[in-house]
């Protein structure tokens, strides 16, 4: 359990295992994917500290930076321009204040915020094994092959890997990652206390979303498709850009990744999940697919099924994008008919744009002055 997780989400944190009965009338989930999807529907808030540190960059005289922090406010040109690199310890020791910025912690493993003296924010991922006895031959090639199958994401709506650190004295292996820090999707949709999202907020969350899906299944070779994918293990940036997060620790068999047929159901699932705001699965209405199946199905009118905080506010839902995000669904979870194949993720992507208009320009957060000077800067040292 995550130290920031109530009782209430803890209880909702296991593994969800429904059957679907066998003569339901009308709508029909795919049951090899109903049966295969875990939602996580704790909110963890891994990647988001509730104190926002601020973003302004403080200015010291060239003289007096130290030799470490120079070298830390270096490490996102490194990673841009000469691809994923290896960093040492002190680098990140010191971006992390001696790593005592704690904002997430497992059994096997601990998540640091650290932010760069240029004001860049990263999190740090680390083993909680600090002896090289305990860290076996198994352990270092699924570390190496983490850090290789991450580093060939590279997508903006992705919290893209941009290094980690291997050292023997004192034992380290650690993963660095971007830092978004407006928290995850499902506080968004489920807490009450998160900032509200409205509709048109919530199609550009889909949007990149769908965008970073696509990029991935086209990765080759082999695809690349995130095993969590859920509210979740989505991240908000500044300007609520998503951003898909597969912090998982290395021990997970990286060969045991889900097929595009079942990242393309999750992205149903979540897609009615942001139009509805309810929870993938509760007490009182079991798993949300199952719910939905009477709008799906005809049944119920689908603007009925409208986040109600949604229908209160200002930025209520149009009834035709809810209802051609509604067909998005319907070609998502349901079982593909005999002799058809399964919609593919860049077929979906297509679909959710005819409905939302978002480039991937538009659905990508938006790049702070500070960054592009960091990009401008490293690309001339490099020429």
């Amino acid at each position: 359990m995550f130290a920031s997780e109530t009782p209430s989400e803890s209880k909702e944190h296991s593994s969800i295992s429904e059957s679907v009965p066998h003569d339901s009338a009308g709508f029909e989930p795919c049951r090899k994917c109903l049966a295969k999807t875990v939602h996580s529907a704790t909110p963890g808030r891994l990647l988001q500290a509730r104190e926002l540190a601020s973003n302004q960059t403080q200015t010291h005289p060239k003289s007096q930076s130290s030799p470490v922090q120079s070298s830390a406010s270096h490490l996102l040109k490194k990673a841009f321009v000469t691809g994923v690199p290896s960093l040492e310890r002190t680098e990140l020791e010191a971006a992390c204040e001696g790593f005592i910025n704690v904002i997430g912690t497992l059994p096997e493993c601990t998540l640091y915020k650290g932010t760069l003296s240029s004001g860049v924010e990263i999190a740090v991922l680390s083993t909680s094994v600090n002896s090289a006895q305990q860290w076996s031959a198994r352990s270092e090639e699924q570390f190496s092959n983490k850090t290789s199958v991450l580093s060939r994401v590279n997508h903006k709506n992705f919290m893209n890997l941009i290094g980690y650190c291997a050292c023997e004295e004192p034992f380290t292996r650690m993963m660095v990652f971007e830092y978004a820090p407006c928290g995850s999707l499902f506080e968004h949709l489920h807490i009450r206390e998160a900032e509200h999202l409205d509709w048109k907020t919530r199609l550009r969350i889909i949007m990149g979303v769908a965008y970073c899906l696509e990029h991935m299944s086209q990765l080759d070779p082999p695809p690349l498709l995130p095993t969590n994918l859920s509210s979740s293990s989505i991240y908000l940036t500044e300007d609520n850009a998503a951003k898909i997060a597969d912090i998982e620790f290395w021990k997970d068999d990286i060969n045991k990744q889900d097929d595009q047929e079942s990242v393309v159901y999750k992205f149903g699932i979540l897609v009615l999940e942001v139009i509805s705001g309810r929870r993938p699965f509760s007490e009182d209405d079991r798993l949300l697919v199952l719910w939905a199946s009477s709008y799906l199905d005809g049944k119920r009118p689908l603007s009925a099924m409208a986040d109600r905080t949604l229908v209160r506010s200002s930025s209520a839902a149009p009834e035709k994008d809810v209802a051609a995000l509604c067909d998005v669904v319907r070609q998502c979870v349901r079982r593909p008919e005999a002799g058809k194949r399964a919609i593919s993720m860049g077929e979906v992507a297509r679909l959710v744009r005819g409905i939302a208009g978002f480039s991937p320009e538009q659905a990508a957060p938006r790049e702070k002055p500070l960054w592009w000077a960091e990009l401008e800067i490293a690309s001339s040292e490099t020429a």
